[in-house]
């Protein structure tokens, strides 16, 4: 008999899940709402992922989020009709339990700032992806999944060296299939006549050229565009600033770490420096998106006298797979059969986000035989005595309820390993079971999916320049310090 029942409920819960599932659609579609709970979206997941999400709020109170009260609140954000913000469930069903009342006058309490306001005439904000490798593709897999209603960032283009009489064919092929983030989730058409790909009702024009300085996008309707730069080939701003020269270019942000004067943005810590019409910026690189929130954390609550970081990274496009010239030290050694020690500006590209940590920091790198998902520890002496508890405390508080709740991540199982964070969009997770704590003495175990991870922060850089990242809602309550 128990066992029917825990069928019974199971099947139930189930039952509620396939309910939220057009709910979820039809605000993300219609209105540009961003559904989730705890951080965790619940665009286009299935109903055995929404109660997955409903379980991860044990991390909260130890208890699992009933169904029962997120679906209630959906229904009626539905009737509210919300403008275009990020939406936590789970916060609104907490603040509700313990309020009670009306659901409806609570909630149009809650959202106010996305309730009221005058219909939008936004028309989106036009990227264009310069480069279509590792990152280039997992930025336009975001990018069509967020499209949303149309609002917004738009992908209208990517620009590539044309390889082979079948490159669009391959292009789309490898945006297809990927061998670590698994296939599209969605439907991809290649117009051959028109160099064009449709995915999921995303047009891209594929445009081939060497030059960047060459093209001239207003002849594919693409106007005020901010080119992404995922080459690396070009870092200082003279470099860039040939994408400015184009007819419908007006901004460029490289997704490698920049040189010279090029702001390096972390989002989440300094990414309210960049000025509007900013013509040129960094998104810095992963390790520096998965580390410097955490520093911040931990510098603004205990202080950091001075650490070293040392990251234990995935191979990338850059070594070789088997041992050949290299102009890198030791890179040239087969990528999959070794670890190789090797040179990273992570700990001095820190300063460019968190100047406060000037000096601070040392550091370097590992590569190893895995191809995603890397780890930074973090050794660092504190200007404050610390317990490890208190530590993940603090920093477990804050991945749950706080601004850096898009970048830090917190997680304390024990069998936990680096695949289980493949397609993370978190800058990166801490492990809390790891963390060792002597007095002033602190070393912290970061993982980050070096690919995904950063790309949805790059995607976060991106929003803010084009003055289109949604609200969130309701407003956080977490602080930093």
């Amino acid at each position: 008999m128990e066992r029917d029942q825990q069928r019974e409920t199971w099947n139930d819960r189930m039952a509620k899940a396939e309910a939220m599932i057009p709910l979820i659609g039809k605000l993300y579609r219609e209105q540009g709402v961003v559904v989730s709970i705890h951080g965790r979206r619940l665009i286009n997941q299935s109903p055995v992922a929404i109660l997955k999400a409903h379980r991860f709020a044990r991390q909260i109170n130890d208890v699992e989020l009933p169904i029962e009260e997120t679906l209630p609140i959906l229904a009626r954000l539905v009737e509210l009709r919300p403008s275009a913000a990020s939406i936590d469930l789970a916060k609104l069903a907490s603040r509700f339990r313990e309020q009670k009342g009306d659901l409806k006058q609570f909630l149009q309490t809650e959202i106010a700032d996305a309730l009221g306001g005058v219909e939008s005439t936004d028309t989106g904000t036009d990227v264009v992806l310069y480069g279509f490798g590792r990152i280039g593709r997992i930025i336009a897999r975001i990018l069509i999944a967020h499209a949303g209603n149309g609002e917004g960032l738009r992908l209208r283009a990517i620009v590539v060296r044309k390889n082979s009489d079948d490159d669009l064919v391959k292009r789309a092929s490898l945006l297809r299939r990927d061998s670590i983030h698994g296939p599209f989730e969605g439907t991809i058409t290649v117009d051959r006549e028109n160099n064009t790909i449709l995915a999921n009702g995303t047009l891209i024009q594929v445009i081939y050229s060497n030059d960047p300085a060459s093209i001239d996008y207003t002849k594919y309707n693409i106007h005020d565009a901010i080119v992404v730069d995922n080459t690396g080939r070009w870092r200082d701003r003279e470099g860039l600033g040939q994408h400015l020269k184009c007819p419908g270019v007006s901004r460029v942000l490289l997704t490698a770490p920049g040189k010279g004067d090029v702001k390096n943005i972390v989002h989440g810590i300094n990414h309210e420096t960049v000025l509007a019409g900013e013509a040129i910026v960094s998104a810095a690189s992963c390790t520096t998106n998965a580390i410097v929130p955490v520093l911040k954390a931990i510098n603004d609550r205990f202080g950091i006298e001075h650490g070293h970081v040392e990251t234990v990274h995935s191979y990338t496009n850059d070594q070789n797979l088997t041992d050949n010239f290299h102009k890198g030290n030791r890179r040239g050694r087969s990528a999959p059969m070794n670890m190789v020690i090797t040179e990273t500006g992570a700990a001095s590209a820190v300063a460019k986000a968190l100047p406060e940590l000037t000096g601070k920091l040392t550091g370097n790198a590992i590569r190893v035989p895995t191809p995603d998902v890397s780890m930074a520890i973090l050794n660092l002496e504190l200007d404050t005595e610390a317990s490890a508890a208190e530590v993940n405390t603090y920093l477990r508080g804050l991945s749950l309820d706080s601004p850096l709740q898009q970048q830090i991540d917190f997680i304390d199982s024990p069998e936990v390993v680096s695949t289980d964070f493949v397609g993370s969009h978190r800058a990166g997770i801490v492990d809390g079971l790891a963390t060792i704590s002597s007095g002033k003495h602190l070393v912290l175990y970061v993982w980050y999916d070096n690919e995904f991870g950063y790309s949805s922060q790059v995607v976060r850089v991106l929003e803010h320049m084009a003055s289109s990242h949604p609200k969130v809602l309701p407003e956080r309550s977490g602080v930093m310090a």
